[in-house]
């Protein structure tokens, strides 16, 4: 059975982005889901001084454990302002610090974006299929699911049918 680990990439108690990512992890078969929640966690702002006066964060080591000990990452980015959300960013600040350490571990991953507008966090997707690989990553598919609101029930998952089948599609092409 695989490990997979389902990260929403914002800080935000209510994070749209978390609820996705938790969705499509449960679809894959013949594995476990671990769920990492952001905004249960209080990191300070990174800086190099901050660094070398705590040292690096004992929950930021903890994210990384838990990444190194997942077969699979499935991830999901709110954007802000057309960029990464800034809780999401500093944890990758923190982690990009623990020495000889790329910040993905080298695993592979399931990257996608949601938003409340129709496209669905396209901005951000474009910046971290650029920028993730180059930390570790192995992007295997990528996903946006626009009008979050108007296409995704807690109860269902994606209420429209061609978008869900999208995801399925990319789902059943990643091997595990």
């Amino acid at each position: 059975m695989k490990k997979i680990l389902a990260i929403g990439g914002s800080n935000s108690k209510n994070s749209i982005n978390r609820k996705l990512a938790n969705f499509a992890a449960n679809q894959f078969t013949d594995s476990q889901v671990f769920k990492y929640d952001l905004s249960s966690f209080d990191i300070p702002l990174f800086s190099v001084q901050l660094e070398e006066i705590i040292g690096i964060p004992d929950l930021v080591l903890e994210f990384a454990k838990q990444v190194d000990e997942s077969d699979f990452l499935v991830l999901s980015l709110a954007e802000n302002n057309g960029n990464l959300n800034a809780g999401f960013k500093n944890l990758l600040d923190w982690t990009s610090r623990i020495k000889d350490r790329k910040t993905f571990g080298n695993k592979s991953m399931l990257l996608m974006a949601t938003s409340q507008g129709g496209r669905g966090g396209s901005s951000v997707l474009d910046i971290a299929k650029n920028l993730f690989p180059r930390q570790g990553a192995e992007i295997k598919g990528t996903f946006s699911l626009p009008s979050f609101y108007q296409s995704f029930n807690e109860e269902i998952g994606i209420t429209n049918e061609e978008i869900a089948e999208n995801l399925n599609s990319i789902i059943n092409e990643i091997i595990l």
